[in-house]
């Protein structure tokens, strides 16, 4: 099974959650991850599952992933299985914005894309972090769970 995971990371949390989401991913298959500027179209050719990942920022993700979305042309993922993630604040006033990972899925699941899993979010303890405690390793459950 071929993975592709591609991120945007503006403090290193969320590649430290795509780091151990491939780390996981490794014992399903071979495991491809790239930032978002680096990756495009032709990474996906015969990819199995495709995660992709994001800080949250205003609710949206970051310009990177947005762009690295919008280059996606729809065949690439028809028939990929797909997933999308988030790094974000637990305060209660994030939530009037939104995350980055449901629109990241919901953008996926628009080029017909599979998804395999609920976007997931990964919380941080401030804008610029750290990850709370604990959250690489829910990463890793994440990601376990979703390559059965």
């Amino acid at each position: 099974m071929k993975i592709l995971i591609v991120y945007g990371s503006v403090y290193g949390n969320t590649e430290m959650i795509a780091k151990a989401i491939a780390g996981a991913a490794a014992t399903s298959g071979e495991v491809k991850i790239l930032r978002a500027g680096e990756a495009g179209p032709s990474d996906l050719a015969a990819v199995d599952i495709l995660v992709v990942g994001s800080p949250t920022q205003g609710g949206r993700p970051t310009q990177a992933v947005l762009e690295f979305l919008g280059k996606i042309p729809e065949p690439a993922v028809r028939s990929v299985k797909v997933a999308a993630f988030d790094t974000r604040l637990t305060a209660k006033w994030v939530k009037i914005f939104g995350y980055a990972a449901p629109r990241i899925a919901s953008a996926l699941k628009g080029k017909s894309g599979i998804q395999i899993a609920s976007p997931e979010g990964f919380f941080v303890r401030g804008t610029k972090g750290p990850l709370k405690e604990g959250e690489p390793e829910r990463a890793a459950g994440w990601a376990e769970r979703i390559l059965k």
